[in-house]
């Protein structure tokens, strides 16, 4: 098979250099570990005597097993990547996309004798407070909650409450840190490590992400390596597979980018961007590209943005549609909680749910606190398709919005 050539990017290579191969086989054989990995004994944890480091189940491990048996890691399997209303099961869904950035991290953090079991808990849980549709969902759930409240929703600050409040499991501080220090869309060539080392310092910045919004997050820098593989590993992870679901879905082909891979670009970028990340970053205390790699990333994310997202389902026709479901849910989720009928799904299939589960571990879920988190909560939480027939149950004008998603345009043929 011809190797496949970039047309924007020709000289960038698709390997790593001789000697920063042979740098990381000699780690490999001294048993892998850098000295700038986290190593699991450092784990900080708000219960420090509870889910200690042993030689079974090591502290990083705990936290990524942790993550996939949560409800809310189960729900990813069911929400939009980037293509909605699609009957295609082969296009990326947001729990794919999930494992597609810790399996890159993982073949980055590999080579660079990382905590292999920290990146994957980090890349498990870096989009579990996701909305339904996307990019576009966490838009419209932002408009009517920053109206309401002045606050801001991202979803790496979402995903941070699901895994410490919500769930209440114990999770790491690195952890937690590498999630809502994972956004892609603040890309950089270099990441360096905060000096974050305290539970008391994290709350002070989940809780300016709140309430600054963009203005905090774009500050954000990981504690660990770790946590700095995993953000640009979402990118990689991203940047091509959604060129593939875009050829697949019909709204590009194989001709449509300048760099003249069409579907190939995925192949091509996990090679020539792994590569650039580990040939920069070996043997340093920081993550780094080169200058021709980063800008090679930018450019075909910037691509990406005039090609695909601009133009994928809940961005183009059905916007402000589905964006007015997202107000007059919030609307009703929020007037439910006001009357106290506890028949409604708020209740029964949400704020239950988090008590009972809450409730084995000596805590409660506090929702009379603050009634505009607990929708933002509820809504966050939802599947596209939950999402969809919650809003034809309740909007008579949602039924007609949404399109009957068949596999067949006909009649089956033997």
């Amino acid at each position: 098979m011809p190797v496949p050539i970039n047309l924007c990017a020709p000289e960038l290579p698709l390997s790593v250099s001789p000697e920063t191969s042979n740098r990381v086989a000699e780690l490999a054989a001294r048993g892998g570990m850098s000295e700038f990995a986290t190593p699991h004994a450092a784990a900080i944890r708000r219960e420090q005597d509870h889910d200690l480091d042993s030689p079974l189940r090591r502290a990083f491990v705990r936290d990524a097993e942790k993550i996939m048996h949560m409800p809310a890691y189960n729900r990813m399997s069911g929400k939009t990547q980037v293509f909605s209303f699609r009957a295609n099961d082969d296009l990326c869904r947001r729990g794919l996309h999930m494992q597609l950035v810790a399996r890159v991290a993982r073949d980055i953090g590999y080579a660079l004798g990382l905590n292999l079991d920290l990146i994957e808990a980090i890349a498990l849980g870096h989009d579990i407070g996701h909305t339904p549709f996307g990019h576009a969902g966490e838009r419209f759930l932002n408009d009517v909650y920053h109206a309401r409240t002045g606050r801001w929703f991202f979803h790496n600050v979402q995903s941070v409450r699901v895994l410490d409040v919500l769930y209440g499991r114990n999770i790491s501080l690195q952890t937690l840190d590498g999630v809502i220090c994972h956004n892609g869309e603040f890309e950089q060539q270099r990441f360096e490590t905060s000096d974050l080392a305290s539970f008391d310092e994290f709350d002070r910045v989940v809780s300016s992400c709140w309430e600054r919004g963009n203005d905090a997050i774009a500050r954000l820098r990981p504690m660990t390596l770790e946590g700095c593989v995993v953000r640009v590993s979402d990118i990689i992870a991203y940047v091509g597979k959604d060129r593939q679901d875009a050829i697949r879905s019909g709204l590009c082909t194989e001709h449509t980018f300048d760099d003249g891979l069409g579907g190939a670009y995925n192949a091509w970028a996990l090679a020539a961007l792994i590569s650039d990340v580990i040939e920069n970053s070996i043997g340093k205390d920081r993550i780094q590209m080169s200058p021709e790699g980063f800008a090679e990333m930018r450019r075909a994310k910037r691509e990406n943005y005039e090609k695909i997202y601009g133009a994928a389902e809940v961005n183009g026709e059905f916007s402000s549609a589905v964006a007015e479901l997202f107000e007059m849910l919030y609307e009703h989720e929020l007037e439910a909680l006001g009357t106290g009928d506890t028949s409604q799904a708020i209740f029964v299939h949400h704020i239950d749910p988090l008590g009972r589960h809450l409730g084995h571990y000596g805590r409660t879920y506090n929702w009379e606190d603050d009634p505009d988190q607990c929708v933002c909560d509820f809504i966050s939480a939802m599947t596209d398709d939950y999402f969809m027939a919650t809003c034809e149950a309740l909007f008579p004008q949602a039924r007609s919005l949404f399109p009957r998603r068949t596999y067949f345009d006909g009649p089956i043929r033997p």
